[in-house]
């Protein structure tokens, strides 16, 4: 069970927003250290950017959304920063300077439809990264935990990135994380 509530957080840790091409590990970092962190920060980003939408979008698509990966990401931080110690990890406290950059531009637009369409505008440039570091990882990853993490996220955030192409909450209705 343990193994199992493990495995699901760090897949869903990466369905984030990795906002950065390139996220800086640690000199000497694993590809599964590597994916740890990117994880981690694009949780911390998906919080920051939920709780954002949350305050200033206009539509309740983006809200419900925003308030999903607020919800999701928060519990599952946790369980990425376990893996994190347990494969002596070390992880950064807040989200990429790109990944900041993004949120700001984001914000610029509070209160506007314009801020909706460059929300969900974010988020589908995230979610396409995030396939590319799932990607990476499934090829490139060693730790079996990690591995598999990155094997059970990659429909979910396939699913994620379809509902915000598609601009409706409808898929995410059934969606939780546990």
């Amino acid at each position: 069970m343990r193994s199992h509530i493990l495995t699901s957080a760090v897949a869903a840790a990466a369905l984030t927003g990795l906002c950065a091409p390139a996220v800086a590990a640690a000199p000497g970092a694993t590809q599964d250290q590597t994916f740890l962190v990117q994880s981690h920060q694009g949780n911390l980003a998906e919080i920051a950017a939920g709780k954002d939408a949350g305050k200033h979008a206009t539509t309740t698509c983006v809200k419900v959304v925003g308030k999903a990966l607020v919800r999701d990401h928060t519990k599952l931080d946790a369980a990425v920063r376990k893996l994190a110690a347990d494969t002596k990890t070390a992880l950064p406290t807040a989200p990429t300077a790109a990944q900041q950059k993004q949120l700001k531009a984001v914000q610029a637009k509070a209160g506007s439809s314009a801020y909706d369409i460059a929300w969900l505008k974010a988020q589908d440039a995230a979610h396409r990264k995030t396939l590319a570091v799932i990607d990476k990882e499934i090829d490139q990853g060693s730790n079996d935990s990690a591995v598999a993490a990155a094997r059970s996220a990659r429909p979910v955030v396939a699913m994620h990135l379809d509902m915000v192409r598609d601009g409706t909450c409808d898929t995410m209705a059934g969606h939780h994380t546990s």
